[in-house]
């Protein structure tokens, strides 16, 4: 993965085309959601993306927390800064934040590491809808809205054992949706092994909005559109 053809950079700037953050979606976290099409009117650079750069710009650490505040519409400006410090906000030209870090422990600038780890997250959480969150939902017997599916990336965080892998692979450990109302809250605890043995341990986060009573046809609907979608999209 060359991550430098998802981004551009203007005078220590990072930009973002739709175009760009479509191909990264679709062709590396293998994530078909409409929201990153590049003509789509909620248009949104994937929050993966972000996630990519800063460990390609910041290094990875041992434990490191990502909390997602923005939207990243395409032509947004946003600072990435090179620095090894413990925190640190990702912002537009105006302040406004999108991402924030917390890290800790020992930190690597190992790019082959770092390429894997990145390819091999991004890979996992694009499949989110429909592999892992649909049979949740049937669990809980709710569902997102079907003509306004809203799933929002709220954080990631990863805890590294030590950081002198290789080839690492990700595995689901636990998935959760707690339903309150009509929000849900999503969590995907997974592990990393490497030559199969447990090198860390990770989460992802989400909210989901517009809850409703579980409709299994209309369920299949959404996710027979999804598969088509991806289908035509990478012919």
């Amino acid at each position: 993965m060359l991550l430098e053809d998802y981004y551009s950079e203007d005078h220590s700037k990072v930009i973002f085309s739709r175009q760009q953050a479509s191909d990264f979606a679709k062709h590396i976290a293998g994530d078909f959601n409409p929201i990153h099409d590049p003509d789509a009117k909620r248009f949104c650079v994937p929050g993966d993306l972000l996630f990519s750069l800063v460990l390609a710009k910041c290094g990875l650490s041992q434990k490191m927390r990502f909390v997602f505040s923005g939207m990243v519409n395409d032509g947004v400006a946003l600072d990435f800064p090179d620095t090894t410090a413990a925190t640190l906000d990702i912002v537009d030209g105006n302040g406004r934040k999108y991402l924030s870090l917390e890290r800790s422990g020992e930190t690597t600038r190992d790019r082959e590491l770092i390429r894997d780890l990145t390819s091999r997250y991004v890979r996992f959480s694009g499949q989110t809808f429909p592999h892992i969150l649909v049979p949740l939902m049937a669990e809980q017997q709710v569902m997102i809205n079907p003509d306004r599916p809203l799933v929002i990336y709220e954080s990631m965080a990863i805890d590294l054992d030590r950081l002198d892998f290789r080839d690492p692979e990700l595995e689901l450990t636990r998935p959760v949706l707690e339903v309150d109302g009509k929000r849900g809250n999503v969590r995907l605890e997974f592990c990393l092994k490497s030559a199969g043995e447990e090198v860390g341990r990770g989460e992802k986060a989400m909210v989901i909005s517009g809850l409703r009573a579980y409709d299994a046809d209309r369920v299949q609907t959404m996710v027979d559109s999804y598969n088509s979608r991806k289908q035509n999209l990478a012919s």
